[in-house]
C-alpha cells in the first residue's frame, strides 16, 4: 500500500513532488506546453492525506493530459508565499505560465475529477476534449450534475462551437430542475451550431418537460387510463408523464397503443409525441430504434 506522498514509478512523468528551486521548470515553463496542477500541503495536514489520493488518481486518469506538482510548504515557503496560501490543502492550475483556476481544502472525488477535467481540457487537443466530453456525460449520469455542468463549461471556452458540450451544459442544469437556465444556454448557441441534432434533442427534452408538468401524476393517469382505455387525452397525458419520470420505454408503448387505437385523433398527437420523443433520445438508442420500427409498421400496415 502506497503511503501519502508517494508514487509508482510509472506516474513520474506527470506526478513529481516540486520545490521552490524547480518552480519555474516544473511549474511556469511545463504549463506553456500542458497544463500543471500544483498541489500545496504537508505531512501533519490531515486534510491533504484526503485530497492528495483522490487528486493524484484522477491526473493518473488523465494519462499525461494535466501534470502534478505537489509542494511541502514546510519545506518550501517561497512560492506559497507568493501565492498566498494561506490554508492547506490549496490547490492552484497553471496554463500558459499563469494560475487559471484553484480551490482550497479536501474536496469530495468527483469534484477533484472535475477540477482535474476541466483543467486537462484547457490544452485544447481533440483526443483531451473527448476524453473530457466523455468524463463529463459520465458525471452527469452518475448525478453530479453541478460538475457536468462545470467540465461540459470549460470545453466550451476551449471550442466555443462543440454542439455536443453545449447540449451537455444544458442537460445538466435540466437535471438541476433549472428549465430556464437550459433554455438559455440552447438560446446562446452559436448559429453554426443551433440546429445540430444534440441540441435539438435537448430542445425537444425541455419541451416534454413542460407537457408532463401539466400532465398529472403517473399513478393518478394510470388509473385514469384503467378505467376509461379510450380516454386518449389521459393516454397522452400518462405517455408524458412516464418520459419525464425516466420511464421512456413505457412512454413509448403508451403512445404507440394510442396511435394503434386512433391515429388520427387530435391532428396525429400520438405520432407528434412519438417523434418528439425520439428526437430527445440518441440516434443509436435501442428505444428510439425499436419504437420507430413498430411505429412504422403500424403506419405501413
Amino acid at each position: 500500500m502506497l503511503e501519502f506522498g508517494t508514487k509508482p514509478a510509472a506516474e513520474a512523468s506527470h506526478i513529481n513532488d516540486g520545490t521552490d528551486a524547480g518552480f519555474m521548470a516544473d511549474v511556469i515553463e511545463q504549463s506553456k506546453t500542458v497544463p500543471v496542477i500544483v498541489d500545496f500541503w504537508a505531512t501533519w495536514c490531515g486534510p491533504c492525506k484526503t485530497l492528495g489520493p483522490a487528486i493524484e488518481a484522477a491526473v493518473t486518469k488523465a494519462k499525461g493530459k494535466v501534470k502534478l506538482v505537489k509542494i511541502d510548504v514546510d519545506a518550501n515557503q517561497v512560492y506559497a508565499g507568493q501565492l498566498r496560501v494561506q490554508s492547506i490543502p490549496t490547490v492552484y492550475a497553471f496554463w500558459q505560465g499563469q494560475p487559471v483556476d484553484g480551490f482550497q481544502g479536501a474536496l469530495p472525488a468527483s469534484q477533484v475529477d472535475a477540477f482535474v477535467t476541466k483543467v486537462a481540457a484547457l490544452a485544447g487537443a481533440d483526443d483531451g476534449l473527448t476524453e473530457a466530453l466523455e468524463a463529463a456525460e459520465a458525471m452527469l449520469a452518475e448525478g453530479a450534475a453541478a460538475d457536468a455542468a462545470e467540465t461540459f463549461a470549460a470545453i466550451l471556452q476551449e471550442e466555443p462551437e462543440n454542439a455536443r458540450a453545449y447540449a451537455g451544459l444544458a442537460r445538466s442544469y435540466l437535471a438541476l430542475d433549472d428549465d430556464g437556465q437550459a433554455e438559455a444556454v440552447l438560446n446562446g448557441a452559436p448559429a453554426a451550431i443551433s440546429a445540430s441534432a444534440e441540441i435539438e434533442a435537448v430542445r425537444a427534452q425541455i419541451a416534454l418537460d413542460r407537457q408532463a408538468a401539466k400532465a398529472g401524476p403517473v399513478d393518478a393517469l394510470r388509473a385514469a387510463v384503467a378505467a376509461d382505455p379510450t380516454d386518449n387525452q389521459a393516454r397522452l397525458d400518462l405517455a408524458t408523464a412516464l418520459f419525464a419520470s425516466g420511464k421512456v420505454e413505457e412512454a413509448v408503448t403508451e403512445l404507440l397503443d394510442l396511435f394503434r387505437r386512433d391515429r388520427d385523433w387530435n391532428d396525429g398527437a400520438a405520432k407528434i409525441q412519438l417523434f418528439q420523443i425520439f428526437d430527445a433520445l440518441k440516434p443509436t438508442d435501442p428505444i428510439a430504434l425499436n419504437g420507430r420500427r413498430k411505429l412504422s409498421s403500424l403506419i405501413f400496415a
